[in-house]
């Protein structure tokens, strides 16, 4: 069975350091460690990493590089994520949070993992985000928290 490849966004990474949401952040890591998933990162997630503490920011290195995949913002991912804007996913003052919707999408990520419930983890913003991908010929995107996406143990 191939890999999963899921984009994650800054706040999963945070979250390895936040109580509220440790527990699945770090299970989220350890599994892309040990090589069940790949790590989608961008390099609008490096940018705010760099805005970050710097054991926050430190916390990628501790995944082997065969198991990172980076993508990098280009004219498509604008282009998309200005499509999210105009068909009101979101305002224009959360251009970042469409930016990593685009990316995860026009790089074919599996899923994109978030614990931004406001503008990512969010129905009706999925439902526009995934109506506007299908209106412009790219795949529908699952989006979920790390706590929907890791293995339970019995």
């Amino acid at each position: 069975m191939q890999k999963q490849r899921i984009y994650i966004d800054t706040s999963v990474i945070g979250g390895c350091f936040d109580e509220e949401f440790q527990k699945w952040s770090n299970k989220l890591f350890d599994e892309f460690i040990s090589g069940k998933h790949i790590a989608v990162i961008s390099d609008l997630t490096i940018a705010e990493l760099n805005r970050a503490s710097k054991e926050v920011a430190g916390k990628l290195l501790q995944l082997p590089e065969e198991n990172i995949e980076y993508v990098f913002r280009n004219e498509e991912s604008n282009y998309l994520a200005s499509k999210y804007i105009e068909n009101g996913a979101l305002s224009n003052k959360y251009y970042e949070d469409a930016h990593h919707i685009a990316l995860a999408t026009i790089n074919n990520s599996n899923i994109l993992v978030s614990w931004n419930f406001k503008h990512i983890v969010n129905m009706s913003r999925i439902t526009i985000y995934n109506s506007v991908n299908i209106l412009l010929n790219y795949k529908t995107i699952e989006i979920r928290s790390p706590m929907e996406v890791v293995e339970y143990e019995d």
